[in-house]
């Protein structure tokens, strides 16, 4: 198997090679990014101050949450982290603070742009702070780029940095696929960890898994979360932000051996009180109020160009919240 592209020179100027192009070197084991496949990663929100400034305080408690619901892992600056609200400047401030905190967990950063410049630049500062691995949503605003464009650009990343990396599926927003051709093209670097799949599309999901068997295909919403599991996959979830324990509790059962399926049906359970309460209220909002509510603080707002929540959504919001935590146990 090939070292490097210059497998023909020998000696010293091939260990020179390999020394400048750590990405691109020896294809040996697989870099997952995790101990385990079957994991759960929150997809966390990116708190802000009334003022709709980034809350470093507001970082740190989010963090000591999802450590103590026992969650394996947290995505930071995800689309749930509304990362496109954000400069690079406070994008590299958020994951410092995010690390600062992250406990025993798991993190990934999400360092993704239309540019492949600023996308570079992100990777590399998540990499020097010690991120355990990034989520690389592909370039955005273009509809669908042909496959070999979408090639080159993470190509570019994955010789630049070499941290695991996933690829964020989530062609309902992004406006661009993630591809078989294109993730098979990435296969040949060792640091290619999988895929965030967030399109909600099951038949779709389950070729990735067919495909992909070695990679950690994990899925991004909760209705493909039993045939991830089942393929020993993991999962990043955005429910985490409201329902945290009930979303580790699934694995935790898991790997128990247990009726995990059951607390899959609660979560889900919870999940459509909050919607038959949500009143058109935003995601962001409506994510970062509840998940205030279940810390008890501090309270936390969405970025512009989303608004804040009316009087009337946030009581209906809190009246779903009590439902939904008094629903009998799994």
């Amino acid at each position: 198997m090939e070292l490097n592209r210059r497998d023909t020179l020998a000696g010293a100027a091939a260990a020179v090679t390999l020394a400048a192009a750590p990405a691109a070197a020896q294809m040996g084991a697989r870099r997952l990014g995790s101990k385990e496949k079957v994991a759960y990663w929150v997809a966390t929100v990116t708190p802000c101050d009334a003022k709709g400034m980034f809350d470093p305080g507001a970082m740190k408690a989010v963090m000591e949450w999802h450590q103590k619901c026992g969650a394996d892992g947290v995505v930071v600056l995800g689309t749930s982290g509304e990362f496109p609200s954000f400069s690079v400047a406070e994008r590299k401030r958020v994951t410092e603070v995010a690390m600062q905190h992250k406990g025993n967990m798991n993190i990934m950063v999400g360092p993704g742009t239309p540019n492949i410049v600023e996308t570079i630049d992100l990777a590399k500062h998540a990499q020097s702070v010690g991120a355990d691995g990034l989520l690389v949503i592909p370039p955005f605003y273009f509809n669908q780029p042909p496959n070999d464009g979408l090639i080159h650009y993470y190509t570019q990343l994955f010789e630049a940095v070499s941290i695991p990396i996933n690829l964020y599926h989530i062609p309902g927003t992004s406006e661009v696929s993630i591809t078989h051709e294109l993730l098979s093209a990435m296969m040949k670097y060792p640091h290619l960890a999988g895929i965030k799949d967030s399109s909600g599309d099951a038949a779709g999901y389950a070729e990735f898994l067919k495909k992909f068997p070695e990679l950690n295909m994990r899925c991004g919403t909760s209705n493909n979360l039993i045939p991830a599991v089942e393929a020993g996959m993991g999962a990043i979830l955005a429910d985490g932000n409201q329902f945290s324990d009930k979303c580790a509790d699934i694995f935790k059962t898991y790997r128990a051996k247990g009726d995990w399926k059951a607390k899959l049906a609660h979560l889900q359970a919870a999940q459509r009180v909050i919607r038959d309460h949500n009143m058109g209220a935003n995601t962001y909002a409506s994510m970062k109020y509840i998940l205030s509510l279940r810390m008890g603080g501090p309270m936390m707002y969405a970025r512009t160009p989303y608004p804040q929540l009316s009087d009337a959504q946030k009581a209906s919001l809190k009246t779903g919240l009590e439902k939904a935590m008094a629903l009998p146990a799994a």
